[in-house]
């Protein structure tokens, strides 16, 4: 039967082919992404783009079947596109994001990043939006400190990727170094403190992890080869031998590592009758005084 598109039992008809047309692309292609892409992730971002792009055609396609304006639907549809794109500014920066993590390996899901001022570990990356996981840590406004979960679930325009600067600790060196500082006076056994701030440093250090890792890191990129044994480095003035600890560790486990090594570290030191104390606390203590007035004086 030969239909006349001019007439809404047509366009209907038009409308169903288009529908289901999209539809049976859509399957097709999924089950080709799902027999040709091995990695999880990159099969659930390519199907996720393979639906936005499908639909978006069958979309086009509808606005020329239901073309209502005739013969000026191209002036308005470039009219109606520049509104658009003035409107949803956001939400192109947010695709256009989403493609530079995607197929620019910015990140993925499972890595731990910090991404427009929140760090968290990555669960799901949308098409405009990143959800993470987030930790808390030092110096931010949580409440929860040493990089462990807080419970919330922070999501971030993806076009945060153009507009700040993206961390990410675990997409190639999966290790952080960790510092750990004491005080001894100078009338104390400061050598022997800092040989045993070494050799704790060294049960719970992660060496021979982070060296694969970094010989992996500087196989990919020309980076100079990082020491990733334990180091104990002094620093002196008028009433301390300042101490400072360096040990890399597994970054999920920095906390509970570095937690280990300052109880063992204390044990053997209290043991060994060496006086510490801690930098902050003489910081504290060698800031100047300053008089607080009373109300009403």
């Amino acid at each position: 039967m030969d239909l006349d598109l001019d007439s809404v039992l047509a366009r209907a008809v038009a409308t169903s082919v288009l529908l289901v047309v999209g539809y049976l692309v859509l399957v097709v292609s999924r089950r080709t992404v799902h027999r040709v892409v091995d990695e999880p992730d990159q099969r659930y971002n390519a199907g996720r783009l393979l639906r936005v792009v499908v639909w978006v055609v069958v979309a086009v396609g509808l606005v020329f079947v239901w073309r209502p304006l005739g013969g000026n639907l191209g002036p308005a549809l470039g009219l109606a596109t520049a509104g658009v794109a003035f409107a949803m500014q956001e939400v192109i920066g947010a695709i256009a994001g989403w493609f530079n993590i995607t197929f620019g390996r910015v990140f993925r899901v499972g890595d731990r990043v910090e991404m427009a001022g929140v760090q968290g570990d990555v669960i799901d990356i949308s098409l405009l939006k990143t959800r993470l996981m987030e930790i808390g840590a030092a110096g931010t406004a949580s409440w929860v400190e040493g990089r462990q979960y807080t419970g919330r679930v922070v999501a971030v325009s993806n076009k945060a990727t153009f507009t700040d600067p993206v961390f990410n600790f675990s997409s190639y060196f999966d290790f952080i170094w960790e510092e750990i500082q004491v005080a001894v006076p100078h009338h104390g056994d400061w050598e022997r403190a800092a040989l045993i701030l070494e050799e704790e440093a060294r049960t719970v250090s992660a060496s021979d992890g982070a060296r694969e890792a970094m010989e992996e890191v500087r196989r990919r990129f020309p980076v100079p080869a990082a020491e990733v044994l334990p180091r104990v480095f002094a620093a002196a003035d008028e009433t301390y031998i300042r101490l400072a600890v360096r040990f890399v560790v597994p970054i999920r486990t920095a906390r509970q590592m570095k937690d280990d090594l300052t109880r063992a570290a204390h044990d053997r030191l209290q043991a060994a009758g060496i006086e510490i104390v801690s930098p902050d606390v003489i910081q504290q203590a060698e800031r100047p005084w300053t008089p607080v007035e009373e109300e009403g004086a």
